[in-house]
Parts: structure tokens; C-alpha cells; sequence
């Protein structure tokens, strides 16, 4: 019987695991979010009816449609980010923990002013705890082998 070769790969964590299924989660979140404003306006059917801007002003439907674009920009960035973080780049992880951060953010401001999203607010506290695991900070090149502290 032939023995196995090793592989050089480095074996990821189950925390890298969740932390996909955790953008992916972040990926439809946003997606369903430009969807939801265009098709409440009607723009798929009717296409854009009244006017994006009163003077220098943004109607409620320009509202809509620059909110809906910016879910569309972040879902897409979500994307990028998971094929970075599963192909174990570094890149992935500082821009996936800086985007967490900012996300967090936004998710407070938006839970002490307006409707809060716990399901973004949630994925967003699962990444960041999952991201901070000395395992997978040493898998991205974040943190050295030796077990010093940073």
C-alpha cells in the first residue's frame, strides 16, 4: 500500500470555517438589502420614475437607490474577502478585521439611533472574536510561531 504524501499546505481552523460561514451570512444580509428598497419603490418594474435629487437635496428615492448601491458595493467586497480568507491570504484578515470594525461601528450607531440589525451585529461579534483566535492569527502571518504574546 502507498503511503500518503504530506501535504506543505497549512491546515486551517475551524475558526476559519466559521468565520466564512459568518460572511456568508454578511453576504446575503446585504444582498437582501439592495433588493429590498428597489423593489419596494418599484424601480425593477417601473424603473426610476421621479427625480434623484431636489436641488441639492436627495429625494427618498435617491435615498433608496445610493443606500441600495452601497449594500451592493459591500456585498460584493464580501465576496473578495471570503475568496482571499479562504485561499488563507493575509491581506484577507486585516481587511476582513478593519471592515468588522468599521461594520460594529455602524451597527452600534445604527442600534442606539435607529433599527438596530442583530443578525449584522452578531455575525460581525462572531468574526471578530473568531479572527482573534491565536490559531488562525498565526495561519494569516498575523502572529509568529513562538507563543510570546504580541
Amino acid at each position: 500500500m502507498a503511503k500518503r504524501k504530506k501535504s506543505d499546505k497549512k491546515k486551517r481552523p475551524i475558526a476559519v470555517t466559521v468565520i466564512a460561514v459568518a460572511i456568508v451570512v454578511l453576504f446575503l444580509v446585504r444582498l437582501y438589502q439592495f433588493f429590498e428598497p428597489m423593489i419596494r419603490n418599484g424601480i425593477f418594474r417601473n424603473g426610476i420614475t421621479a427625480p434623484l435629487f431636489s436641488g441639492w437635496q436627495v429625494t427618498v428615492l435617491g435615498n433608496a437607490i445610493l443606500s441600495s448601491l452601497a449594500y451592493l458595493v459591500l456585498s460584493v467586497a464580501g465576496i473578495i474577502v471570503l475568496i482571499g480568507f479562504l485561499r488563507l491570504r493575509r491581506w484577507s484578515w486585516v481587511l476582513l478585521m478593519a471592515w468588522t470594525g468599521v461594520s460594529l461601528l455602524i451597527s452600534l450607531v445604527d442600534y442606539f439611533y435607529s433599527h438596530p440589525n442583530y443578525l449584522v451585529m452578531a455575525s460581525n461579534v462572531i468574526i471578530t472574536f473568531a479572527l482573534n483566535i491565536t490559531d488562525v492569527q498565526r495561519i494569516y502571518g498575523i502572529r509568529s510561531g513562538d507563543d510570546s504574546s504580541l
